[in-house]
């Protein structure tokens, strides 16, 4: 297949040329700008058949929406040369789309017929913000939003500090996880990652660069965040730090009755408090079937002495649960760690005899995922279809959800291979003023179908995924998708509920002529 420059861009090419001889009387671009000379710009649009195939496919390998053409920029200033020319001068805009490491799993990084802004070319040149971490005036670190959270991880190492939320699998990039949420078993205690941001730099649908904090332009910072890129492109983020533990005590214990299950992390998230020494770091749930290793792609966790007997229990009870739990430490806690971690766990009601137990380094337990990931590449399993689906439920459905979708539908089917996790959230701990959407009350569960799928069988966890929402909405249980996926525009306000007005004041404010993340299709697919 051969692929020749559209007829479209090269009438682009021929206006940016005229435009840097003439002066537009409204609204003048610039091209004398650093980044913004026209043959800047157009060298680095990009219709190269695998530059065009990478930015048509993500991680889900579900989706297929190919662009025009794929910027790469070295510079902010070439994605506001781009966002310019659609906004001021296309008399048809074109949609762009911002991708990262491309790890949505619905086209959401996508443009179908539009731009594609490859963001991870910016980490190649040195004039970006690149990681620079401040110890002068506070301790944060500013990221630019193309940097991966692995990388932070590093960087930030380096002077014996570290963020203070994550995601559990850290090769993402920085802005696509503001712009959903960056949840993992950190959230209970210190928030998503977009409760900890201290200032952004977001180049908006208007082609505005725009500097954002909680009291400046305060508006579009909280939109931007969790705001699945509809509002703008943030080219860097001011990361607050901490200083980092050296070593972690990392403890899984089983249950085969859902209701202590939750009870027991209903009760360990209420010690919650950032400077709570008694609190625990990190806190997640999973589930094990029968039709699966105790051992998944998140790590690998159990001594394989003990397989044999963790399976004769998932085959009796057909599901187990496995409370995951996690305790901080250093050279000056690693005495009283123990005692502490004796402490917490002391009243729980875990099956007698089913702890397990590891110690190993903080940037061994942040970076777990990626073993399996390395893993199951090898074996030629990750670069596969991904239906996922994320829900988040509220704590007085989860029972409901438990009996009629954990032992109901997915036993039924007995499709679920991959990772299934349901652990609890502190509605506190987020800031309702940005434009993630939770549930009401206090305390919600996430829950996580992890699915891997062949090529020709991903239907099955697909209608899998479908069976799971229409139960919810028959049960009127009030979920909400985290990472989410709708065809409609009924199912998108529903979807945001109270925050829909807001959601859509705020397009018309940031991006009124609906640019930017079209591959969600909130305003521009129906």
């Amino acid at each position: 297949m051969s692929f020749q420059i559209p007829p479209f861009f090269t009438a682009i090419f021929i206006i940016i040329r005229l435009l840097s001889m003439i002066k537009a009387s409204s609204k003048p671009l610039d091209v004398h700008h650093k980044g913004m000379k026209a043959l800047g710009i157009a060298a680095k649009l990009s219709v190269d058949p695998s530059a065009i195939e990478a930015a048509s496919r993500d991680f889900g390998h579900i989706v297929e929406a190919i662009p025009k053409a794929v910027l790469h920029p070295s510079t902010p200033q070439d994605i506001v040369a781009l966002i310019k020319l659609s906004y001021h001068y296309s008399p048809v805009p074109f949609g762009i789309a911002a991708k990262g490491h491309g790890h949505s799993v619905r086209g959401q990084a996508m443009a179908n017929n539009g731009i594609v802004i490859d963001m991870k070319s910016m980490k190649k040149h040195p004039n970006g913000t690149g990681i620079r971490v401040s110890t002068a005036d506070g301790l944060y670190v500013d990221v630019g939003g193309e940097q991966l959270w692995i990388d932070v991880l590093n960087k930030t190492l380096e002077h014996g500090l570290a963020p203070v939320s994550w995601t559990d699998y850290l090769y993402l990039t920085v802005g696509g996880t503001l712009s959903n949420a960056g949840i993992s078993g950190q959230t209970f205690r210190y928030g998503p990652q977009i409760s900890n941001v201290l200032e952004m730099d977001v180049i908006t649908g208007k082609a505005d660069v725009m500097t954002c904090s909680p009291k400046k332009n305060s508006e579009l910072f909280h939109a931007v965040l969790g705001g699945l890129g509809q509002f703008g492109i943030v080219t860097r983020a001011r990361i607050p730090l901490e200083p980092a533990p050296k070593r972690v005590k990392w403890i899984r214990v089983l249950y085969n009755d859902f209701s202590l299950f939750t009870r027991d992390q209903e009760l360990l998230i209420s010690r919650n408090g950032r400077k709570d020494k008694n609190a625990l770091d990190y806190l997640e749930g999973s589930l094990l079937m029968d039709h699966g290793s105790p051992n998944n792609w998140r790590s690998s966790f159990f001594p394989h002495s003990d397989h044999s007997r963790i399976i004769s229990l998932i085959i009796k009870h057909r599901i187990i649960y496995c409370l995951e739990v996690v305790k901080y430490y250093d050279y000056q806690t690693e005495n009283t760690v123990d005692k502490q971690m004796k402490q917490i766990l002391q009243g729980l009601s875990y099956m007698p005899g089913f702890m397990f137990q590891k110690d190993v380094g903080y940037e061994e337990f942040l970076n777990r995922v990626r073993i399996g990931e390395l893993k199951l590449d090898s074996q030629g399993l990750w670069e596969v279809p991904h239906p996922w689906l994320n829900l988040f439920i509220p704590k007085s459905q989860i029972s409901d959800f438990n009996n009629g979708v954990f032992r109901g539908i997915v036993l039924e089917r007995n499709i679920t291979t991959g990772p299934v996790l349901v652990y609890p959230m502190n509605r506190q701990k987020w800031d309702n003023r940005m434009s993630a959407v939770i549930p009401d009350e206090e305390i919600f569960y996430t829950v996580g179908f992890l699915h891997s799928g062949g090529f020709n069988d991903w239907e099955a966890f697909e209608n899998q995924n479908k069976e799971i929402m229409r139960f919810c909405k028959k049960s009127g249980i009030m979920v909400k998708q985290y990472l989410p996926h709708y065809s409609t525009k009924d199912e998108w306000v529903h979807h945001f509920g109270s925050k829909w007005k807001v959601f859509q004041r705020r397009k018309h404010q940031f991006d009124p002529r609906m640019l930017l993340s079209p591959g969600q299709g909130i305003f521009n697919n129906y």
